[in-house]
């Protein structure tokens, strides 16, 4: 028989609840079409879909990236703001499409503000300037007589947004990103970006772009930018036509977590930088299938994803310390959580591990012990992408397990991903602290099989089924079902 240990007195750290924030680009369906449909008897007078805005906010993502992402480096703000009928059409180079410019800064602001969510900006560093950089920081957050202020104020928003996040910009390392530079030419114009931001505005953050956390692109920005920035970026996505392969690749995420929290303590250290710095995940998600973008890049998303997404969510937990931010990329229809047509939506599977830490996730991470059968992962044969070489992380044990507690509602959540595809898993669930007898809430995502999808036609093949457990106490035997993640909460105290 399996076992999972809990102790409440062993914390791993504190939980930030910006784990759980998002992601929208200008790229297929996300932005419009998704979240903005102008003409839709399903949006509102301003073009916003107000059934995204219901779905969104059953997820409540406290912090929103955008505008990207690739589509950053070739945008500049000016063009989105003001009269939506005045604003210019342009080539989008990065999606090889066309951008109407008619979702913009005040229309970004103000969808944050009907989902309840923080804004995260990222910057032009492609095609853009740091003067440009600047005026969108005084346009956001300005309150003196200045023309960027007063320009927002023109555009009919007095009061400043307030955008503390700013990301300097988006995967400048790579070949496809426009304006791709060197990591050392990459700094010396991110140090430029940073002062003349700051110096508008001296309260906001900064993101330095980062690549996977093991790449020597990491080293040589974090030590260029540690004394502008508070946070350093890693994107890393995720996913395999093999079932094994699919559900354990997000330990790879962990890998890169752990290596650039090494550089961050090694940088701090050596430059005596005596202000935090943190890990901004704020790219990530299972996209293998519609790299090319054939279909828009909208990947329909299995039970195996499902569960891939949540061992994203346990590394970020296990690593609480390091990561207060992750963002799903992306929100909408393309790689998304949320699929819309004319008609209305269905959510995919990996809505629901995200809806279900929404709900439930605690203040603070727990250290949990667990004792099953493992998985030795064989290595595809043949050259493979990096994120694929996952298999000397291994062994991995069949039950992924993390555990959150919140002292002040003495609440646990404990997730479990019972990873085997075939059998059930009968697991005695033991606890330090004294347990009296309480009832236990039992939500179950699962399907009739891993590759189960949902679609408009299935809406619910793979759903959460809840039940509860009576007299849950510390040696309490429960079954977790294959292929399935299951949250229990219920309510315990220190001793």
């Amino acid at each position: 028989m399996a076992v999972i240990k809990l102790d409440l007195d062993r914390v791993l750290g504190t939980v930030d609840r910006r784990i759980l924030s998002g992601f929208t680009e200008h790229l297929g369906r996300c932005i419009y079409g998704g979240v903005f449909d102008e003409g839709s008897p399903r949006s509102d007078a301003q073009g916003f879909r107000t059934d995204v805005i219901e779905a969104v906010k059953r997820l409540k993502p406290p912090l929103l990236r955008w505008p990207g992402g690739n589509f950053v480096s070739g945008y500049h703000f000016a063009d989105g703001i003001g009269p939506r009928d005045q604003r210019p059409r342009r080539t989008d180079l990065a999606w090889h499409g066309e951008e109407s410019n008619r979702f913009g800064t005040d229309e970004f602001m103000r969808y944050c503000e009907l989902v309840g969510t923080e804004p995260y900006l990222c910057v032009n560093m492609g095609t853009g300037t740091m003067d440009e950089a600047a005026a969108w920081v005084e346009y956001c957050n300005g309150t003196g007589d200045t023309y960027w202020a007063n320009l927002r104020r023109a555009n009919g928003h007095d009061a400043p947004y307030g955008v503390k996040l700013w990301g300097l910009g988006n995967e400048m390392y790579g070949p496809w990103q426009i304006g791709q530079l060197s990591a050392e030419d990459y700094v010396k114009a991110a140090r430029q970006f940073a002062k003349v931001m700051t110096w508008t505005d001296p309260s906001i953050e900064l993101v330095s772009c980062g690549e996977t956390g093991w790449a020597d692109w990491d080293r040589v920005v974090l030590e260029g930018l540690a004394e502008f920035v508070r946070y350093h970026s890693v994107h890393i996505y995720t996913g395999s036509d093999d079932y094994w392969t699919d559900v354990l690749m997000p330990h790879q995420a962990e890998r890169a977590i752990r290596i650039t929290g090494a550089l961050i303590e090694q940088v701090r250290y050596n430059q005596k930088i005596e202000h935090p710095i943190q890990i901004a995940y704020d790219e990530w998600n299972v996209w293998f299938r519609e790299r090319e973008g054939i279909e828009g890049l909208e990947e329909r998303y299995t039970l195996a994803d499902a569960l891939a997404v949540t061992t994203f969510l346990h590394g970020f937990l296990r690593h609480s310390s390091l990561v207060p931010i992750a963002n799903l990329a992306q929100l909408v229809n393309v790689i998304a959580p949320i699929v819309t047509n004319e008609e209305g939506l269905f959510l995919q599977s990996i809505y629901h591990p995200l809806r279900l830490f929404a709900d439930h996730l605690g203040e603070q991470s727990l250290d949990v012990f667990t004792s099953c059968e493992t998985h030795e992962l064989v290595q595809p044969s043949g050259p493979e992408p990096w994120p694929y070489q996952v298999a000397d992380l291994g062994p991995f044990p069949v039950l992924d397990a993390v555990a959150t507690y919140s002292p002040g509602r003495r609440e646990v959540m404990l997730s479990v991903i019972n990873r085997d595809p075939e059998h059930d898993v009968s697991t005695e669930l033991q606890f330090s602290q004294a347990l009296e007898p309480v009832t236990a809430t039992v939500e179950e995502v699962n399907g009739d099989s891993v590759r189960a999808a949902n679609s408009f036609d299935a809406p619910e093949a793979v759903t959460v089924t809840a039940g509860t457990i009576e007299k849950f106490a510390s040696g309490t035997t429960h079954t977790f079902p294959a292929h399935s993640l299951t949250v229990l909460t219920f309510r315990a105290e220190r001793d």
